[in-house]
């Protein structure tokens, strides 16, 4: 009996040192460890520490605001400006209190606010006082969108991704891992049949999971639902989809399970900070913004939000399915053609 609490500290001992030493041995884990949490917040920092400070976001359309009066406005700096490409996506940002005013270089004369806004009735003020009253003013209406209903379809998309990749992805690494995979390579199973059962599974979850989700803080929120049920699902269908064969890229070869844990963090991370979850991209620089665009939670956030708080259809959204269900196409091949029983 005296001997016990040696033999538990020299075992305990034995088994700390044996998974430090298969941890520092995987140099691929050792490199997600270390590496890729460093280079996220290297990103984040590059992309998100800009000096601008501005209390007011004005919209610069067509290049407004190049001399005179408008653009000593647009230097102060309590102003943040933000360049977009046309006006009518500039007024739907105005329209979800995300802008405060908006400025267009084809009529220099004229100026848009939302009047429900008292950051946009404040920044109007600031215009005036600085140009007089030589302006026009325009006004916006439309549905007032809470920031609750602009942010549930991240949040939902955020879930579904993570039930998607992970689900998925470190499911099936687990499964080779542990030789289940090895017992059912003899096994009439054929790897087609093993996929689509993973697959459908997954999907079925993910969507009940999601209905019940939304449907259960519906009621508590009253979310803003302007466009059709049949196109929300069906968005959700097509991001779920590419989401769970991103996963299976994953973990068509992999077999260590920290391993795949840091790459699937590679695709997660990036897509919970660049798919606008949480915030706009508006601000952010150009190749952030293609960065965003070519990840698939972007397309089913983007065009959800369209349906729900825009009441977008199917023509409207058709960019979205169309990038999703390439992206599925192509993430379905390259899994297809790299998955292995074993990893070898």
């Amino acid at each position: 009996m005296s001997n016990l609490p040696s033999d538990f500290i020299r075992v305990t001992t034995a088994l700390f040192v044996a998974r430090g030493k298969e941890f520092y041995r995987d140099r691929g884990t050792l490199i997600w460890s270390f590496v890729f949490p460093a280079c996220i917040i290297a990103a984040i920092g590059f992309a998100f520490s800009s000096d601008e400070q501005g209390i007011f976001k004005v919209g610069i359309v067509n290049g407004a605001g190049g001399q005179g009066e408008v653009a000593d406005y647009i230097a102060a700096p309590w102003i943040k400006r933000i360049e977009y490409d046309n006006r009518e996506q500039a007024l739907d940002r105005m329209r979800y209190h995300q802008l405060d005013l908006l400025l267009d270089g084809s009529e220099p004369e004229a100026y848009w606010i939302n009047d429900l806004s008292v950051q946009s009735r404040a920044a109007e003020k600031l215009l005036l006082a600085e140009t007089g009253d030589s302006m026009e003013r325009r006004t916006v209406s439309g549905r007032r969108v809470r920031y609750v209903d602009w942010v549930i379809p991240g949040v939902l998309g955020m879930n579904i991704m993570f039930g998607c990749l992970f689900g998925i992805g470190y499911v099936i690494v687990r499964y080779r891992k542990n030789g289940v995979l090895k017992r059912l390579q003899v096994t009439p199973v054929t790897r087609l049949q093993f996929v689509t059962a993973q697959v459908i599974s997954r999907l079925v979850i993910m969507l009940v999971s999601a209905a019940v989700v939304y449907i259960g803080c519906d009621l508590f929120l009253d979310f803003v639902m302007l466009g059709n049920y049949f196109d929300l699902f069906l968005i959700t269908v097509l991001g779920s989809f590419s989401m769970i064969a991103l996963a299976l890229i994953v973990a068509c070869r992999t077999a260590s399970e920290e391993l795949a844990n840091g790459i699937l963090n590679l695709f997660t991370f990036p897509m919970m900070l660049l798919s606008e979850v949480w915030f706009s991209m508006d601000d952010a620089p150009p190749w952030l913004t293609f960065i965003s665009d070519c990840l698939p939670l972007t397309h089913m956030v983007q065009g959800a939000r369209d349906i729900m708080i825009e009441g977008a259809g199917l023509a409207e959204i058709g960019g979205h399915l169309w990038v999703l269900g390439l992206m599925s196409v192509v993430f379905l091949v390259a899994a297809a053609t790299l998955f292995r029983w074993n990893e070898q």
